[in-house]
């Protein structure tokens, strides 16, 4: 990307960058001090300045006394990118929030793509400075002036949004925080890639398993043809993506898709939102696991038997067992009546296959013990020691209880088997991750 200083001026400026980027604060104060000209100088052919310099190379503290001196965050270089591009490439993460603190624009874009920092966070995967960018958009007047869900999916020259490089270059990290942040899913490329691809067209081209993952499990539409009239499941076929064809053919199983649409979903606090996300990539995995078995893709098998899992909920016993499922533990509660579930059987609750393009609102669903509406999901709250007891002997009930419906095959255990679905025993699962081979990266 040109951070070379060899085209300095004179020995001196090549000395003073030199300085700046090793992040030798003594001699670069006392260049300034001498020959505060320095300040505003650049290297001949790439026209970096000191601040570009200081920010590609994580010098925090010289980048500090640069801003202190005045000197505006938004220089520009010969692409016409910015400080805060260049440390957003490199995964400079203090640098990155230094200049956002500085007053560094957001709404800038270089001359080689037409990209945003945001794009070239995604694109090199740091998720850590992609957050750092979108919590500043978020609170800035980017928000305001351009709308926060307009500066997520900004297009660069290609038609491509920060999701399409952050799919096609497998940031499976950063392809989840876009989505969690309202990038389309469905959105379609311009000249980047084949033209009308979407990021599950990147996605499959790249090979790159837990990306199609998250991107399925946001309702990625797997049917969704690009210009060329091809779908992600033929373009994984064709680079040979074994694993990812798998789960992209159209003739399996639908995976299940997070209900963003829903309001309490969209409210939930951190740790539920945790929860009720591992519960949905467990549910998924379960469906690969089908999927792949008898391939050469298939996942491993789980490290705990089940009876193991059996003797982990007899160790937690102090704590509610979930009365829909009789197997996990209650760890979600539903406001404002207070009854508590699993989250694999939340989920179940809220989660939905691919939507009917013909309807547009999902119905809101009602809490299965009481029937009132869901006002919020909160994570389960610590038990009195009471209500532990009480826990404890009821637990030994339900396990009895349990042991005799498989003995007797119970219909009322059937059809509950049925309407779950698939979520059956599903903790403990491995990650499942499996690397394809990827074609070279297409770097800007």
């Amino acid at each position: 990307m040109g951070q070379s200083l060899t085209c300095a001026r004179s020995s001196d400026e090549h000395e003073f960058f030199s300085a700046v980027q090793a992040g030798d604060l003594e001699t670069v104060a006392s260049f300034l001090s001498t020959e505060p000209q320095m300040l505003r100088r650049t290297t001949v052919f790439d026209r970096l300045s000191t601040l570009h310099i200081a920010a590609a190379n994580g010098q925090l503290e010289v980048l500090g006394m640069l801003l202190d001196r005045s000197l505006h965050p938004d220089l520009l270089n010969r692409h016409k990118q910015t400080p805060l591009m260049l440390a957003a490439m490199h995964g400079r993460i203090s640098c990155v929030e230094k200049l956002l603190e500085a007053g560094a624009t957001i709404l800038m874009f270089d001359s080689l793509h037409g990209r945003s920092c945001l794009h070239y966070a995604a694109y090199y995967g740091h998720s850590d400075c992609l957050e750092a960018i979108l919590s500043a958009a978020n609170s800035t007047s980017v928000a305001d002036s351009w709308g926060f869900s307009r500066f997520v999916n900004v297009s660069d020259n290609n038609g491509a949004t920060p999701l399409h490089l952050a799919a096609r270059q497998r940031r499976p990290e950063c392809v989840h925080i876009l989505l969690d942040k309202g990038a389309l899913v469905c959105a379609p490329t311009g000249g980047y890639g084949c033209p009308g691809s979407s990021p599950l067209h990147l996605a499959a081209r790249g090979g790159c398993l837990d990306s199609v993952r998250e991107l399925l499990a946001w309702g990625a539409d797997r049917l969704q043809r690009d210009s060329s009239g091809r779908i992600p499941y033929a373009i994984a076929l064709k680079r040979n993506h074994g694993a990812c064809a798998a789960l992209l053919n159209p003739s399996t199983a639908e995976p299940l898709v997070w209900p963003s649409p829903l309001k309490f979903i969209s409210e939930l606090n951190n740790d539920a939102k945790i929860l009720l996300e591992n519960a949905l990539m467990d549910a998924n995995r379960e469906r690969e696991k089908n999927i792949l078995k008898g391939t050469a893709y298939s996942l491993p098998s789980p490290t705990h038997s089940a009876d193991s899992v059996d003797d982990d909920i007899s160790e937690a016993s102090d704590t509610e067992l979930c009365c829909i499922c009789f197997d996990q533990v209650c760890t979600i509660e539903v406001q404002d009546c207070g009854h508590q579930m699993c989250a694999h059987c939340t989920l179940s609750l809220c989660c939905h296959n691919k939507p009917n393009p013909t309807t547009l609102c999902l119905p809101a669903p009602a809490c299965p013990f009481c029937r009132s509406n869901i006002a919020r999901l909160v994570v389960a709250k610590n038990k009195t020691k009471e209500e532990l007891d009480k826990t404890s002997h009821s637990f030994k009930l339900r396990r009895s209880r349990r042991s005799r419906n498989f003995g007797e095959g119970s219909s009322s255990f059937k059809d509950l088997s049925s309407a779950m679905g698939s979520f059956g025993k599903m903790s403990n699962r491995g990650s499942g991750r499996i690397a394809d081979s990827s074609d070279n990266l297409d770097k800007p």
